[in-house]
């Protein structure tokens, strides 16, 4: 039995929560995903899976396999990345996730940090809040962007480094003319109040989605009552909505920033609460680092970089 390929499988159950997925995960078959893990239970002399016709979870012993398998694996390839580098060369695969709002700035420091170190092969994944707090905490996932005030004021596992601010906007379609002549790329209009922003046929992310309590939350306290027109889990959609039709969405900066190249559009900051939220990357305090993570969290904390993603989010300049 290869232990290690029979580890890789028992957390690729815990992920995909089903024995064809984790097998076409793993590119083997699922009778062979299934054996590797009866060989694993063999081992270990407990029984690891709750089988039926279909995955049903783990037991109790296998609970405490999965951990120290996932354990394991991140030692592995803290190993593996260690033997094939150095510090000022370091190589490997590194997982990084946002939540959905936060993955322009994803995008740009991964691309960024590739640019700095060929050697380093970025994982950009788009992750629910819950999901990002679950990969830190089963080692899944080696860095995340997401919301920092979620994390508990003290006694946290995880640690924080500060990106940027979140700032919120009404995108719209603008007029077609301004009074310098046709308008190019999005632009900047004037502030405009939450509850006006409520009367407008918005299209926005699903309640299930932190960004949309954020968003109730500033409508409550606007006094305001919301209605959406169209719901949405893909950030994409929201600003797809908005140049196919006629509704308007709210949108943080950072993807603001990114449809700036659509004429047509228009920005405006939304007030009467001015909306803020702290966006950073998270790690793991307790889980030692990969080469590759040494090298990303020195670039969060570069000036330089710092700098640009405060360019691409929060309020924007007009362009």
């Amino acid at each position: 039995m290869n232990l290690l390929a029979s580890l890789r499988y028992l957390v690729a159950l815990h992920e995909h929560r089903h024995f064809g997925r984790a097998a076409q995960a793993c590119h083997i078959t699922q009778p062979a995903l299934s054996n590797a893990l009866r060989a694993l239970e063999k081992e270990f002399g407990v029984v690891v899976v709750r089988r039926s016709r279909s995955f049903e979870g783990f037991t109790p012993e296998g609970e405490r396999v999965l951990a120290t398998a996932q354990r394991m694996l991140h030692e592995h390839q803290v190993l593996q990345q260690d033997l094939q580098s150095d510090a000022a060369h370091p190589r490997g695969t590194l997982k990084l996730g946002a939540v959905p709002t936060a993955m322009p700035i994803l995008a740009r420091f991964a691309a960024q940090l590739q640019a700095r170190h060929p050697g380093i092969v970025p994982v950009a994944l788009s992750m629910s809040s819950q999901a990002l707090e679950a990969g830190l905490e089963n080692i899944s996932l080696d860095l995340a962007l997401g919301y920092t005030d979620r994390m508990p004021a003290r006694g946290s596992p995880l640690r924080a480094w500060p990106q940027y601010v979140e700032h919120y906007f009404l995108l719209r379609r603008a007029p077609r003319l301004t009074q310098q002549g046709p308008a190019h790329g999005l632009q900047i209009g004037p502030p405009l109040g939450w509850a006006e922003a409520a009367a407008l046929p918005l299209c926005l992310l699903t309640p299930e989605m932190h960004n949309r309590s954020l968003v109730d939350g500033a409508f409550l306290s606007a006094g305001a009552t919301v209605r959406p027109a169209m719901e949405t889990d893909s950030v994409l959609t929201l600003a797809l909505c908005v140049v196919a039709g006629e509704m308007c969405s709210i949108l943080p900066g950072a993807l603001v920033d990114a449809v700036r190249g659509h004429d047509g559009l228009e920005a405006l900051p939304l007030t009467g609460p001015v909306l803020t939220t702290p966006i950073g990357f998270i790690s793991h305090r307790l889980v030692q680092p990969t080469r590759a993570l040494d090298a990303a969290l020195a670039l969060a904390q570069d000036a330089d970089w710092l700098q640009h993603a405060a360019a691409h989010s929060g309020l924007l300049s007009p362009s």
